[in-house]
């Protein structure tokens, strides 16, 4: 296998501020703006704040993990890299290949959401159009440089955390009466069941919501191979981005909780189409604000194209590592000038926008199982990087390797990485009974949600099989920060 090969080619040019943006504002997006409420009126203010607090805490230590590696070992491929020098190259490549087509999926529905959110101002026009127009955007932005991108989505993610700040304070405003006619107080949360409704199995599910709220923190892994200084921004960006977005969270949770009741009905129809009741709107109504609606449309656009954004900047670079290690075709490391490797952005902008026109074809179910299927991908992922880790710092040690030579050690081991397989797998597997009712089975939702993990079984098989790879020992894992992983 092709194994000579280093990030030398891409240039480093992500600056400290980019790395935190690109963290931030690759999590705080619908999942925040719109879901939010559904989430509430699932399992109250009680049930929502736990689940999202036990996610936080396990992505905290995930991240941390990821941070280690990365400062040690600054590349593109991020946990596929890790993945195949310290477990084995087989898994590296089933990795790598469901984290790339994850982000595909995710391009190709940000496309369609974003057609969705324009219908609010220019409801006749052809959504075809905006997509394409969309996309072309965000080519743009991802193939010029990597300096672009970071500074086109240090922009998107600046304008949902002042979003954010603003929404926080008008609802502080409201419960303490400093806004409006009279304060709200906590009298909303011991309404009807209380902090608590539906029990266990309501917040379980708001668990599984959770995780899929924090997705996105990984790519900073993957920037770190294009950081100006990964050693010194990539640690303080994972810290400063992990305890900004976890307030942000919670101080929206709590804010919402005390503002409005879990069996508000207008909580219960929060939705991608239905701008109207995102609690965002909802606050910044009741605060004086009569365009909070045509606001917050656009704040969720800016979200969608900077989740687009991103998703074409992480898929493009681990198809680019994995071309580097022989893992994807060698023409995908052709870079530009500017060290961008534009075919690797063009072939993960095609498949997206492909993905995009199955509902275009009348196929729209054909699109719904594309997204369905994908949806487990981040999980696999997060599962990848919590083991990968676990086999980096016994491999480091069993070198004779001392901790504190680390650039940036994590906390918690082997704590962390071992709660992050546990809860991922918790998750990976109770997301089946969510298809599983006391009449019948939904066998097709349920085919499709996990049609990503027979996909990487039989990546990890197929890879293991044609090149017979095995376990990497300890004391053989590749350490080194230029070369890549070796079959």
């Amino acid at each position: 296998m092709k194994s000579d090969s280093s990030d030398s080619t891409l240039k480093r040019t992500l600056k400290g501020r980019h790395i935190n943006m690109i963290a931030l504002g690759g999590t705080i997006g619908t999942g925040l703006f719109v879901a939010m409420g559904g989430s509430l009126s699932t399992a109250g203010a009680g049930g929502t704040l736990v689940a999202y607090s036990a996610i936080g805490c396990m992505v905290y230590f995930l991240m941390t993990g990821l941070g280690e590696m990365s400062t040690y070992i600054p590349v593109s491929g991020s946990f596929e890299t890790y993945a195949s020098r310290f477990i084995d190259p087989a898994l590296g490549f089933a990795l790598g290949w469901n984290y790339w087509l994850n982000w595909t999926v995710t391009v190709a529905s940000e496309l369609v959401a974003a057609a969705m959110l324009i219908r609010f101002w220019f409801p006749d026009t052809s959504s075809f159009l905006w997509s394409a127009l969309f996309l072309s955007i965000l080519i743009f932005l991802n193939v010029l440089s990597a300096k672009l991108y970071g500074e086109s989505e240090f922009w998107f993610a600046g304008i949902k955390v002042i979003t954010v700040i603003v929404f926080l304070i008008a609802g502080v405003g409201l419960i303490t009466g400093l806004i409006g006619d009279k304060p709200v107080g906590f009298e909303n949360l011991t309404a009807g069941e209380g902090l608590f409704p539906g029990g266990i199995y309501a917040g379980f599910s708001v668990f599984l919501i959770a995780g899929y709220s924090f997705m996105g923190t990984e790519v900073i892994g993957v920037a770190a191979g294009e950081s100006e200084h990964p050693k010194r921004d990539v640690p303080k960006a994972i810290h400063a981005v992990f305890w900004r977005i976890f307030l942000f969270y919670i101080g929206t949770i709590v804010v919402v909780g005390l503002l409005m009741p879990y069996n508000d009905p207008e909580l219960l129809h929060s939705g991608i189409e239905a701008v109207g009741v995102s609690p965002f709107v909802l606050v910044f109504e009741r605060s004086g604000m009569a365009m909070a609606a045509t606001v917050m449309n656009f704040i969720i656009l800016t979200a969608v194209l900077s989740c687009g954004n991103t998703g074409i900047y992480a898929g493009s670079r681990m198809l680019y590592a994995m071309a580097r290690e022989g893992k994807a075709p060698a023409l995908l490391t052709k870079t530009s000038r500017n060290g961008v490797p534009y075919l690797a952005v063009l072939t993960t902008a095609a498949v997206g926008m492909l993905s995009f026109l199955t509902s275009f074809a009348g196929t729209g179910t054909v699109y719904v199982w594309l997204v369905d299927g994908a949806g487990l991908t981040s999980f696999i992922a997060w599962f990848g990087i919590a083991w990968s880790h676990y086999r980096f710092r016994l491999a480091y040690i069993a070198q004779g390797k001392k901790l504190e030579e680390l650039p940036y050690s994590s906390r918690g081991f082997p704590f962390g990485p071992i709660l992050g397989m546990v809860v991922c797998t918790i998750v990976i597997v109770g997301q089946a009974t969510f298809f599983i009712t006391d009449e019948s089975i939904d066998w097709s939702g349920l085919i499709v949600t996990y049609s990503s993990v027979p996909l990487f079984l039989c990546l990890f098989m197929w890879y293991k099989i044609k090149y017979r790879t095995h376990g990497i020992k300890a004391e053989e894992a590749d350490f080194s920060s230029i070369k890549e992983s070796r079959t």
